[in-house]
Order: structure tokens, then C-alpha cells, then sequence
């Protein structure tokens, strides 16, 4: 097998090398580690591979916690210690903004750390029968592969939730239909956890009474989705406390549902939103936007701290949650809400949110280009925050807003939202030159 020292690693947490001439990528591997690896594929340009052995191990090497490190594709980078993976994430970033954008931030952000295990509140746990591995598997996906990887236990899900694992097993096993129930969402909050069971056949009488036994024996809330999102409804227990996540610092408490987009990571959500609001400053008599605003995550602590807020979701349903949170909150009067699809933003149905003298952008992966290419002279906030999860399409966007745009990048940084995978979270401040 060949040997080669690693040089860095990529955006998926492999090291990164160069033999003869060729790009290596080697998964399992770190920065200055000396290994042997496996080549599983090879490009005229590149190889992929796997570390077999380590020769030289990294000072920043460590045990995987997880016992299903290396079989389950939801985390990657567990042999990398947990700070120094904010470090990597912000080499990537950096790396994006130039080698895509051709961009680099005036500053750099100090890295926005938070728990490295039991932070995922939010999980989609998926389920199937495979008579010849031994009955019911639940689990996320293997690396690469449609497999599901069957777990036992999971480190970065609360312990609580972890440890309802087995028992998943038996229950779904003993259903009637245990191979029409492909996933279980788990959603946590300050008072309840909801299992969501997406069913593709009707449960009969006997299911639903295990799934009610099941609830009250670990304390948690049974709900079925027998359809799309909209059809999840609570099983039981019949009256029980909501969804709800709290953002002490504003002084707001956000309602939501367990199929609604709620970050997973609560406590570096508070921290992201901290960050955000002193980039962006929201002042008395300000009017800003808050684009692909959710369920108004950005929103209320915005209009908290004393501006004018006009979001835009191009979800009807989180539209209304938004405008339910706004009125729970007593901001009703400083908020406004449409539902409309940014991803073909003009410059007329940018203008037809009015002056605007900040934005807030928090776009999914596919990122914000239809919005940035969009505004005008007539509609240039002097200020503009980018929440990213994706360095690449920030890095795009970025090169619109400063090549384009007249934006500078006074700066940017990474939160740690997703300790122990490679997905890299980010925040981006924009000012008009």
C-alpha cells in the first residue's frame, strides 16, 4: 500500500495530499500524519482512498467516542479534536471565499464554540427491516451509501434520546407494518421530545396502543406522519407541553413544530444569533430584512432590540409560525411577514419591500444569488449579514456582492454548529464601500 504524509484536509474532513502528480484524498486522515492507505478510486487527476495504518500520528489525534465511528456517515471527524476542528472549518471557509469568490475577509471572526456531544435536538433517524442483518434497523445512512447503519447509541444526539435507541428497535419491530415506517424524526426542546413515526401504511388499533405505551414509559411525545409534513399530528399524550426553544438574551420564546427547520444545535444557535445582531446592529427607526427568515429566528430579536423587521419565507406554513411567535412575543407591531420564493428574487420584488437599511440573509445550501444579483442602487442596504451553511455558495454570492454590488467583506468566521462532521456554518458581514 502506498505512503504518503498529509498536507491539509478538504471540506469533508479527508487529508489532502499530492503523489505523483496526483491529487490524493484519504479519509481517516490529518495534517502531518505520516500513513498507509487504500485506493478505492483513482481519476486520471485524483485518487480517493482510505488510512489503513497510521505511521506518525497528529499531536491532534484522538479516539473516536462514537462505537459506530467509521460504519455511520453522520459524523466524520471524530479522530480530530473537537477545537481543533473549528480551526480546520475555518480554513475552509477561507479557502471558499478565495479560490471561489476570489474574496478575503478584512477580518477574521474567532470561531463561535459551543458542546462538542449531545447537541443534536434535531435528528431524522431512518428505519428499515432487513430480515438478513437481523430484523429492524434504525440509524443514519453509512458513508457514501443508501445503507442504513444500525446504531445502538449516539453520541451527539441528547443522552435521553440515545438511550431510547434499543427500545426504538423492539417497538418498531413489533408493529404491523414495521417495514412501511421508513423514519423517525426526533425534535427536543427546553420541555418535551417528540417522536414523529412516518408511516406509509395505515397502524391498526394494537400499533398505536404500543406507541402509547411506549410514550408513557419514556416520557415523550408520540406523533404520526402519514403523509407529507402538514399531516404530523400528536398521538399522545392527547394535551402536552409544544415545541418551543428560548433565546434568553431577547427576551423571546419561538414555537414551533416537529417537522418545522429549527437549528439543531440550541445552544450555538444563541451564540449565532448573538454574533449576528452585533454585526448587524439593529437600531430605533431602522428598517431591515430578514431574508429566508424561518420561523422568525432572526426576526424577534431583531425587532427586540428596536428595529422595524419585514421577513420573507418562501414557506406559507412557517410564514404564519412566524407571525404567531411575533404576536406571542409582543412584537407584532414592529414585525411583517410574506411568503414569497427569493430564489427568483427580482429588483422589483426586492423594491416592493421598501427601503431597506440592513438585510439579514440566512439561505439554505443553494445560498442567496437570485437576492444579491437583485439589488439595485434603489435597494442597497448599507449593511448586510450572511449566515451560510455552505462556504461555497457564500463564497459565489460573495463575489456578486463585492465584484458587482460595491459590497466589502469586513469580515467573517465559522460556528461550530455541527461538531464532529465537516459541515462548516458561517456568518459574513457585508458593507456598502
Amino acid at each position: 500500500m502506498p505512503i504518503a504524509v498529509i498536507e491539509s484536509l478538504d471540506h469533508e474532513g479527508r487529508g489532502i495530499t499530492h503523489v505523483d502528480g496526483k491529487v490524493v484524498f484519504v479519509e481517516g486522515a490529518l495534517p502531518g500524519e505520516e500513513v498507509e492507505y487504500a485506493v478505492h478510486r483513482s481519476r486520471p487527476s485524483y485518487e480517493v482512498g482510505e488510512a489503513s495504518r497510521i505511521l506518525r500520528a497528529s499531536a491532534q489525534r484522538v479516539v473516536p467516542r462514537c462505537a459506530h465511528y467509521g460504519v455511520c456517515g453522520g459524523c466524520s471527524v471524530q479522530h480530530l479534536d473537537s477545537v481543533a476542528q473549528a480551526a480546520v472549518k475555518q480554513r475552509v471557509l477561507e479557502d471558499a471565499l478565495w479560490h471561489i469568490g476570489k474574496v478575503s475577509p478584512e477580518i477574521i471572526y474567532p470561531a463561535i464554540h459551543g458542546p462538542a456531544w449531545g447537541y443534536r435536538y434535531r435528528a431524522r433517524l431512518s428505519v428499515r427491516l432487513v430480515p438478513s442483518k437481523g430484523g429492524v434497523l434504525i440509524g443514519f445512512h453509512e458513508k457514501k451509501s443508501s445503507y442504513i447503519a444500525d446504531i445502538a447509541s449516539c453520541a451527539v444526539l441528547p443522552s435521553h434520546v440515545s438511550e431510547l435507541l434499543p427500545a426504538l428497535h423492539e417497538l418498531v419491530g413489533a408493529l404491523s407494518i414495521p417495514d412501511r415506517l421508513p423514519q423517525i424524526e426526533v425534535a427536543v426542546s427546553d420541555d418535551a421530545t417528540v417522536l414523529v413515526f412516518r408511516h406509509l401504511l395505515p397502524l391498526n388499533g394494537r400499533d398505536k396502543a404500543r406507541l402509547v405505551a411506549f410514550a408513557d414509559a419514556h416520557g415523550v411525545q408520540a406523533w404520526l406522519q402519514p403523509g407529507g409534513p402538514v399531516t404530523a399530528h400528536r398521538l399522545h399524550p392527547e394535551e402536552a407541553p409544544g415545541l418551543a426553544y428560548s433565546l434568553p438574551e431577547y427576551g423571546v420564546t419561538m414555537d414551533f413544530l416537529p417537522t418545522d427547520f429549527t437549528q439543531v444545535n440550541v445552544q450555538i444557535n444563541r451564540l449565532l444569533i448573538r454574533r449576528a445582531m452585533q454585526l448587524l446592529d439593529p437600531r430605533p427607526g431602522e428598517r431591515i430584512a430578514d431574508l429566508f427568515c424561518g420561523l422568525g429566528n432572526f426576526s424577534l430579536p431583531i425587532a427586540r432590540l428596536g428595529a422595524t423587521m419585514v421577513g420573507v419565507e418562501g414557506s406559507d406554513a412557517l410564514v404564519a409560525r412566524a407571525l404567531d411567535n411575533a404576536r406571542r412575543n409582543g412584537l407584532a407591531e414592529r414585525t411583517e411577514f410574506h411568503a414569497a420564493n427569493l430564489f427568483e428574487a427580482t429588483e422589483d420584488s426586492l423594491a416592493a419591500l421598501g427601503s431597506l437599511d440592513k438585510m439579514l440573509i440566512d439561505p439554505p445550501r443553494e445560498g442567496a444569488v437570485a437576492v444579491v444579483k437583485a439589488l439595485s442602487p434603489a435597494q442597497s442596504p448599507g449593511r448586510i449579514v450572511y449566515v451560510s451553511c455552505n462556504p461555497a455558495t457564500l463564497a459565489r454570492d460573495a463575489a456578486v456582492l463585492i465584484h458587482e454590488k460595491g459590497y466589502v467583506l469586513r469580515g467573517a468566521g465559522i460556528a461550530n454548529m455541527f461538531p464532529q462532521t465537516s459541515h462548516v456554518e458561517s456568518i459574513a458581514l457585508f458593507e456598502r464601500a
